[in-house]
């Protein structure tokens, strides 16, 4: 069993993003709220930035070397138990 991950993503406008899942599914998240902190400031600050985002190692990361934590992108917080299961 393997845990869901971010398998593509595609910004959009307003700091949102269009997730592929690695279960097929496609969910869509608005960033902004979690660009907090001095290690976002650059990418909060300038959307063209926020646009260089990439996916790696299931997760999103952008050049400067800010990620965030893919379950809280995923979930909002931790996945549920049975998440796992089923997962591709």
């Amino acid at each position: 069993m393997r845990l869901v991950r971010i398998r593509e993503a595609k910004p959009l406008g307003n700091y949102r993003v269009r997730l592929t899942l690695t279960d097929g599914r496609v969910v869509e998240r608005d960033l902004e709220p979690l660009l907090a902190g001095p290690v976002f400031a650059g990418i909060r600050d300038d959307e063209a930035r926020f646009r260089e985002l990439r996916v790696e190692g299931g997760t999103l990361v952008w050049p400067d070397g800010a990620d965030l934590c893919p379950d809280v992108l995923i979930w909002g917080g931790l996945p549920p138990a049975d998440a796992a299961s089923d997962a591709a």
